[in-house]
């Protein structure tokens, strides 16, 4: 079993910047310096569309320094696959430029919304990032017929490699599992339906935002599952490609009481001196942002 110590509730919902009326969902952090963080998540504004926001992190004082004052990343043009929320979900570097991966939200009408996955890329010393298409770079296919949505992306030899949701249907509620793309530059992504994370019981509809750590050839991946409300999951991996759940060692459950006492999700797990782990609790990111220490 895996020892997790909670440090409690880092980013309040809304955080205190005047683009955000509710939510910080889905963290992201990465390194930022010695014993610092840069932690992205998603606000929504007040017609409840998702921005990308930043938090500046000291490890030091386990505490926030600074946000940025405007999002790094809004919602797209009227009818685009973003026009209804952009939301981060994975980060990563090369050429000297950051690729975000997120996801792109827009409203149905015989299903309540669709998602798709987004990149926009952002240049060394700049604040915000462009759109490298105003179309997904992880779209609706004859794999994916009916979404796409929470991205976890790594570089390894040359290979872009995901592990994202892909919906397997609407009836009678959006189910969606855990599926692997791969890619030579990270706009262009090959899948063929590979399934990493499936369904363990019939009433588990809900596997989403992996987070996949390469621990020297185990991959591990911390994620989203829910049947009744969300809880934390955990597999391990030789290949990063076959899984085998062990739910059992995420280490980490909802609190007796307070802001992660309902449910916790949208796992992302960093090493910087420490291993960290970020997540939501209740209200999928309406209390904000939690993290914890993983003990090794």
């Amino acid at each position: 079993m895996t020892a997790v110590r909670k440090l409690g509730l880092l980013v309040g919902g809304p955080p205190p910047v005047a683009w955000a009326a509710t939510h910080a969902s889905v963290p992201f952090a990465m390194p930022s310096g010695d014993r610092a963080l840069r932690l992205l998540f998603s606000s929504r504004d007040a017609e409840g569309r998702s921005h990308v926001g930043q938090a500046a992190v000291d490890l030091e004082r386990r505490t926030v320094t600074g946000y940025s004052a405007e999002p790094l990343l809004s919602p797209g043009g009227l009818g685009a696959f973003d026009d209804h929320g952009a939301m981060a979900s994975s980060l990563v570097q090369h050429g000297g430029e950051e690729y975000l991966f997120y996801i792109g939200w827009t409203l149905g009408v015989t299903v309540p919304f669709y998602t798709n996955v987004g990149c926009a890329v952002r240049a060394a010393g700049a604040e915000a990032f462009s759109r490298v298409s105003r179309a997904p770079v992880l779209a609706r296919t004859a794999a994916d017929p009916y979404f796409t949505t929470a991205p976890w992306v790594l570089i390894e030899n040359g290979t872009w490699r995901m592990w994202y949701a892909s919906a397997t249907g609407w009836e009678p509620t959006h189910r969606y599992h855990i599926r692997y793309a791969e890619s030579e530059d990270g706009i262009r992504w090959r899948r063929d339906g590979v399934v990493c994370v499936d369904y363990a019981e019939e009433d588990e509809f809900a596997l989403t935002r992996p987070c996949v750590v390469n621990d020297g050839g185990v991959y591990r991946m911390w994620y989203s599952r829910r049947g009744g409300t969300y809880r934390i999951g955990y597999a391990e991996s030789g290949d990063g490609i076959t899984w085998t759940r062990k739910d059992d060692e995420a280490g980490i459950d909802v609190s007796p009481s307070g802001w992660d006492a309902e449910m916790i999700e949208y796992p992302c797990v960093v090493d910087a001196g420490e291993r960290f782990l970020f997540y939501n609790g209740n209200g999928y990111g309406e209390t904000g942002v939690g993290w914890a220490v993983i003990d090794s």
